[in-house]
C-alpha cells in the first residue's frame, strides 16, 4: 500500500470513529423544546446572528416575531428586508437610539418599558414561533428592566416557542437561563482603522 494510500485510510477510519460518535450524539438528543438562545460578546454579528435564524425560521414556513431595543434612530437593512413579509414576521422597532445619543436615562427606561409590554404579549401567542430580542443585553446590562422579572415572562412563553437574545454584557442570570450561548469575541474591525459603517455590512 502506498503512502497516500495510507494517509487515506488514516483518513476513512478516524472520519468513521468520528461519525460514530456523531451519530450516537445525534440519537440521544431526542428532546423537543423551545430555545432561550443569548448571543453575546464585544464582537460583530450578534444581531446579524439572530436575524439569520429569523430568516432560518421563516424557510421552515414559522411565523416570526421581532423587538428591536436600542436601536431605532435610523433604518437599517434588516428591517427593510423583513418588513417586506407583514404576514410572517411581526416586526417592532422601540429603541431610541444608542444610549450615548440619547443622553436620558428616563427616557431609555420608559421606551424600554414599553418594549417590554409588546414582548410580555408576544411571549404569550402561541402563534409565534420564534422572537428575536435584538440588544436586550444591554437594557438588562443597565438595568433599565429587571432581569429576574424578564426571565420569568421568558420561562412562561408557550412550550415550543424559541427565544433569542443579542447585545453585549448579557447578564450571569441570562446565560444561566439560556439553552445555547454564544459569545462573539472581538478580534478585529474595520472601524477601529477610521472605515465608517457599511451598508449591508452594519446598516
Amino acid at each position: 500500500m502506498t503512502e497516500q494510500s495510507n494517509k487515506n485510510q488514516r483518513h476513512q477510519d478516524r472520519m468513521q470513529r468520528q461519525k460514530d460518535i456523531v451519530d450516537k450524539a445525534i440519537e440521544q438528543a431526542n428532546k423537543d423544546k423551545g430555545l432561550l438562545l443569548v448571543i453575546t460578546g464585544n464582537g460583530k454579528g450578534k444581531s446579524s446572528s439572530g436575524f439569520g435564524m429569523v430568516a432560518r425560521a421563516l424557510g421552515h414556513d414559522m411565523r416570526v416575531a421581532v423587538v428591536q431595543f436600542i436601536k431605532g434612530a435610523f433604518s437599517t437593512g434588516e428591517e427593510t428586508f423583513f418588513r417586506r413579509f407583514p404576514d410572517e414576521v411581526v416586526y417592532h422597532v422601540m429603541g431610541d437610539g444608542f444610549t450615548w445619543d440619547t443622553q436620558n436615562r428616563q427616557q431609555d427606561i420608559a421606551s424600554t418599558q414599553k418594549a417590554w409590554a409588546v414582548c410580555q404579549q408576544l411571549l404569550t401567542d402561541p402563534n409565534i414561533d420564534l422572537i428575536l430580542l435584538d440588544e436586550l443585553n444591554i437594557v438588562l446590562k443597565m438595568n433599565y428592566l429587571d432581569s429576574d422579572a424578564v426571565l420569568a415572562d421568558i420561562a412562561n412563553r408557550p412550550a415550543m416557542q424559541h427565544v433569542i437574545i443579542t447585545g453585549r454584557g448579557a447578564p450571569d442570570s441570562v446565560i444561566e437561563a439560556a439553552d445555547t450561548v454564544s459569545r462573539i469575541e472581538d478580534v478585529k474591525h474595520a472601524f477601529q482603522a477610521g472605515i465608517k459603517a457599511q451598508k449591508g455590512i452594519e446598516l
